[in-house]
């Protein structure tokens, strides 16, 4: 079998408030294949965010073990980290949080700017990532141009165009309305059928089972871990899929 490209052992997350401790974490374990896709549930309180910051490398465990793609990343310093999420994690926010006076190539290019990648190359990419999620047609448009769906296609295309180890939302629909949102969760499917490791955080049940395992956390710990069915996607463009 495939090493996990996830491998969380133990993980505990603390934070002290004056003289308390708060464990957002409690012991937390949690495997993910290569190529699986996988919902995080859980209550307010429940640590799902937290869970998130550490598998997104925002955030270091206060003990425990995290291994990602074979690299033990519990206890590397900030700037180890930030190499890290720029070259192993693609995120997908709730908010999208694109450069509104930049166009939607620009915005991709982002991350390949910072991974010191050269203008004609990282150009390439980018506009391979776009093409990616559909929006070969809108490379110069500018965020205030284009769609809240199409803004998060182009959030998408950002996430994927380093080629990371995983693809990691956090309430990629809660900005959409219910057509638009299904249609982020038909990208997701389609990325996840092209081989993509995918990790959807999320508090709706119905976004939840477009998945095919869901985790669920309470307490700081994960409460239930579940296979789903595969869902109903006859809307899913399947020559889009080849």
């Amino acid at each position: 079998m495939a090493e996990p490209v996830i491998l969380i052992e133990d993980v505990w997350r603390t934070y002290r408030m004056g003289v308390e401790e708060i464990h957002a974490l409690r012991g937390c374990s949690l495997t993910v294949a290569p190529g699986e896709y996988v919902a995080i549930m859980g209550p307010s309180g429940s640590g799902k965010s937290t869970l998130m910051n550490v598998i997104g490398c925002l955030d270091s465990p206060t003990r425990g073990r995290y291994v990602l793609d074979g690299e033990d990343v519990s206890r590397l310093p900030d700037n180890r980290l930030a190499e890290v999420r720029n070259r192993q994690i693609g995120f997908v926010f709730q908010t999208f949080n694109l450069l509104p006076r930049q166009d939607c190539l620009q915005n991709v290019e982002l991350p390949l700017i910072y991974a010191g990648m050269g203008r004609r190359e990282r150009r390439a990419q980018a506009l391979e990532a776009l093409a990616q999620v559909g929006l070969a047609d809108r490379v110069h448009h500018k965020p205030n141009e284009l769609s809240g769906g199409q803004r998060q296609r182009v959030a998408v295309a950002r996430a994927l165009v380093n080629r990371p180890s995983i693809l990691l939302a956090d309430e990629p629909t809660g900005n959409l309305d219910t057509a638009t949102s299904a249609e982020i969760m038909r990208l997701f499917e389609r990325l996840y059928r092209l081989g993509n490791t995918v990790l959807v955080v999320t508090h709706e049940d119905d976004i939840a089972h477009h998945a095919r395992r869901i985790v669920h956390l309470r307490d700081g710990a994960v409460e239930k871990d579940e296979a789903v069915a595969a869902p109903l996607l006859a809307e899913v463009d399947e020559e889009a899929l080849a």
